[in-house]
């Protein structure tokens, strides 16, 4: 197709480990196909009178630990100049994320294909959005009730609990009926009731991994990214230490996937990342999902690749209907 101009808001480049980074490997898909990139942070971002501009660095990439990229000079320009936005900023999700997504908002009115759809950013929890899908979840409580959690532990002898708007593994205990260091992390995780965790039944299975699977267009791939904890930590996260592996799908993940990947899709969430402990999901990932990269390493399955097959197909259509 004709080249295509693409802009990614995230973190710095200069910043990122790029022999793990999903950012790095869809910038690398999208120059090996002849695509104009730019890339933006945060503070690039704004909107004059109604209209979402950016000052975007174009830029050069490689796949080297040592050099992996080069960037331009900033350039003033108008985001509906672009033909796609990939939203690839990592959390915190806090305010400032929030006011992002209005930029990125007017940009998709203006014809830009954004993925992920900013207002389903902001209506997704990575967390909390597993209540639409309870078929598919380990009994699940969100509350700030320390007395709710209390007897929720006390049902289930040993849970997980851990703040709604974490990442990377951060702040997750997992408590049992007899530990009395409960009442201290339930205060500090509801921040003495005024903020909501999320408390889950604990999965046994959390000790073969946690596994990730990658939604591109509500269809996933036929393996998963399993996280397999390190020996004295509970936390199936690469960041935390786990160990990666692969491991075919089954069928109960292809169940989850079909429960959770239509309703992704139609809210214009493109590419997601699913976590399932054993038969359960955990967690839908929808800011900025990783784990490409290293399904790549030990597969011959190039997810960046298929995210801009779709890419390609969806711009191909904007523009024969333009």
């Amino acid at each position: 197709m004709k080249s295509a101009r693409i802009g990614m808001v995230m973190d710095p480049l200069s910043g990122i480990v790029p022999t793990k980074d999903s950012s790095l490997a869809m910038l690398l898909e999208g120059q090996a196909r002849g695509h104009e990139l730019f890339c933006f942070e945060l503070n690039d971002l704004r909107i004059i009178n109604g209209e979402a501009r950016g000052h975007g660095k174009r830029v050069q990439v490689w796949d080297d630990a040592q050099k992996w990229f080069a960037a331009g000079e900033p350039l003033d320009m108008s985001l509906q100049d672009l033909d796609v936005i990939l939203m690839r900023k990592d959390p915190p999700f806090n305010m400032e994320y929030v006011y992002s997504t209005y930029i990125l908002e007017r940009a998709e009115s203006a014809g830009v294909l954004v993925i992920n759809r900013p207002a389903s950013l902001r209506d997704i929890n990575e967390k909390a959005f597993t209540a639409w899908f309870p078929q598919c979840c380990p009994d699940t409580l969100i509350t700030r009730s320390h007395a709710e959690l209390r007897a929720f532990r006390d049902h289930h002898k040993r849970i997980v609990i851990k703040p709604l708007h974490g990442m990377g593994g951060k702040s997750i205990f997992v408590v049992d009926h007899r530990d009395n260091n409960a009442n201290v992390i339930f205060e500090t995780l509801t921040q003495d009731q005024t903020a909501y965790a999320m408390a889950q039944t604990y999965i046994p299975e959390i000790a073969l991994g946690d596994k990730r699977l990658i939604l591109i267009n509500g269809e996933p791939p036929p393996v998963a990214l399993a996280r397999v904890p390190h020996a004295d930590d509970n936390r199936g996260n690469l960041v935390m230490g786990a160990t990666a592996e692969i491991r075919d799908l089954t069928d109960r993940d292809r169940w989850i996937c079909a429960q959770v990947g239509p309703e992704l899709k139609k809210r214009g969430v493109f590419f997601a990342g699913l976590d399932v402990i054993g038969d359960y999901l955990t967690e839908i990932n929808v800011t900025s999902p990783t784990g490409i990269r290293e399904i790549q390493k030990y597969t011959d399955i190039n997810m960046a690749s298929q995210l801009f097959d779709f890419i390609e197909s969806s711009v191909a259509k904007r523009r024969a209907a333009a």
